[in-house]
Parts: structure tokens; C-alpha cells; sequence
């Protein structure tokens, strides 16, 4: 099913009359665009941490490309192309949805959704739509959350940091948290790209969840999924179905968010569906606050 009704209503920003035009980036360029992303560190925390990975390794092994837009000399906005495109577009530099559109257009698609922030996806689609394939979804409102201070709720001292030989139980968690977000299933085998990325987060210490029963189970679970500009992206939140009801997201959020920011980033955020009302409830009593909003095209 296509949630679509916020497209509706969202119209395309009026453009100025300079000329637009792009380019890819080299990693020459790449502190250059890490500045751009600090510029709206919470919209941009998804490009952010593989421009900060593509600092650290390269462009090259950081596994995409990375797009620029510049006027008079200066880089102003900035795209990932991965697995995901994520366009990063501050207030001011709409004319550049139009280069990423050209750049997307003169090559074949590879990712599986277009992510970030609301105007700038929807822009950047809207300019796409025609050319690249039908969407199985369009998530055009997705209220972007943050919390900066202590939760409100009282954290659950359950939800800790998960270990490397507790892999075999988090990984059935993950793959029934994305299979129900996504509506299918990711997994691929021992060695595929979605059970790498899980051991890594676990490996990363950015894998958190309590555990109940003998053997244990996951009862709920989340992950940093994003990490940069001191911003930490919560993903994958999931509670175990037989015991939703019960407030466990509120105290589990509570707990992921005061680890977070006592180890790692000053901001913790997250991104929701706007039609997800027990969620943002949850997440309300916990602390967070709308500033923004999200918007993903999946394919």
C-alpha cells in the first residue's frame, strides 16, 4: 500500500533563476561536504556518517558515490548515492534538487529508497518520477524526533549494550523488525549484507536491547543505526509482539536514549510514520520533540 496523501499536499519550492548544475566529488572534497552536513546535522545524519566513513577510508571503499552542488565557488548541498540516496539540501540551496535529479537521471537506478529530509526527498522525486521506476511506497511525512536531554521516563536498567555471542539472538529480532517496517525479509544467508551489518553494530557496542527467558530472547531492541556530526540516528526499535501493551518501548527508548548520549553523541534522534500514533505517543513520553520531518520512497 502506498501512503501517500502528504504528497498531495506537498508542492515543490519555487526555485530561483540561477543556473543549477552538479558534480560528483573526490575526496578532496569530502571535508567540504562534511561542513555542508553539519549545517543541519539532524536532517543530514544518514549522508553524514558515510561522508564521515568516506573521511576516514575514502570515497571509494565507503560504498557509494558522493554528489555536490556549489555556487560561486562554494559547496552548498550535498547527495549520497548508495544503497539509499540521501540528499542533504540546507534552507536556501533548493536549486540544487534539480543537479542530484540530472545526475540520478543519467545513471540506472541502484538504491532501494530515497531517504531524508521531507522537501528535498519529495523535490528530488518529483523530478525522478518520470524516469525511474514506480515505488512500491511513498512515506512522504515522517516527523523527525529528537531528545537532547535527560528522558522524562524513567529508563529501563534491563536494555544494555548487546555482545558478540548474543548474535544469534538479535539477528532473529532485527529480521522480524524490518520484515514487519519493510514487508519483506532481508535476510540472505550467514554472509549477506544485512547480517554483516548487524554484527557490526553489535561489534560497534551501538546494538541495545533487554533479553528475557532460559534461553533468552529479545524483549526489546534498537539500534544507532546513524552516527555523526553529534547526532545519533535511533533505528530498528522493535518490541516483541507478545508483550506490546506494556510500556516497554517508553522505558527501553529511555535507557537507549541516556546511553547514547552519555557515550556518544549529544542528540539522539529518530524518524517515524506520521500514521504510527502509538509510536510517536511512546516516544513523546519518553522526551523527544518534533523538529522536522523525513520522507522515504522505497522501491
Amino acid at each position: 500500500m502506498v501512503h501517500n496523501s502528504s504528497m498531495a499536499r506537498w508542492r515543490a519550492p519555487l526555485l530561483s533563476g540561477r543556473s543549477v548544475g552538479g558534480r560528483v566529488l573526490t575526496d578532496a572534497d569530502v571535508p567540504d561536504a562534511l561542513r555542508v552536513c553539519a549545517q543541519v546535522p539532524v536532517d543530514s545524519v544518514l549522508a553524514a556518517t558515510r561522508v564521515a566513513t568516506a573521511a576516514e577510508v575514502g570515497l571509494r571503499r565507503a560504498g557509494g558515490v558522493l554528489w555536490g552542488f556549489e555556487r560561486d565557488g562554494e559547496l552548498i548541498a550535498v547527495c549520497w548515492s548508495g544503497a539509499n540516496l540521501v540528499p542533504v539540501v540546507p534552507p536556501g540551496a533548493e536549486e540544487a534538487i534539480g543537479a542530484f535529479a540530472r545526475l540520478a537521471r543519467s545513471a540506472s537506478r541502484r538504491s532501494s529508497s530515497i531517504v531524508g529530509e521531507r522537501s528535498a526527498v519529495l523535490g528530488l522525486w518529483e523530478q525522478l518520477s518520470s524516469h525511474w521506476p514506480a515505488p512500491r511506497e511513498i512515506r512522504a511525512d515522517q516527523p523527525s524526533l529528537v531528545i537532547d536531554s535527560e528522558p522524562l521516563a524513567t529508563p529501563d536498567p534491563a536494555v544494555r549494550r548487546t555482545h558478540a555471542n548474543e548474535y544469534d539472538e538479535v539477528l532473529p529480532a532485527c529480521i522480524a523488525m524490518f520484515t514487519e517496517e519493510v514487508g519483506y525479509s532481508p535476510a540472505s544467508g550467514p554472509s549477506g549484507p544485512y547480517e554483516v551489518r548487524v554484527r557490526h553494530l553489535i561489534e560497534q557496542g551501538r546494538s541495545f536491547a533487554s533479553f528475557d527467558g532460559n534461553p533468552p530472547h529479545v524483549l526489546f531492541k534498537a539500534e544507532i543505526g546513524a552516527l555523526a556530526c553529534g547526532v545519533a540516528q535511533v533505528q530498528g526499535v522493535w518490541v516483541r509482539p507478545d508483550r506490546r501493551g506494556e510500556g516497554l518501548a517508553v522505558a527501553g527508548m529511555a535507557a537507549v536514549a541516556q546511553h547514547v548520549r552519555r557515550t556518544m553523541a549529544p542528540t539522539v534522534s529518530l524518524y517515524v510514520n506520521d500514521y504510527n500514533a502509538p509510536a510517536l505517543a511512546a516516544y513523546r513520553r519518553v522526551g523527544f520533540r518534533q523538529v522536522g520531518s523525513y520522507a522515504t520512497v522505497l522501491f
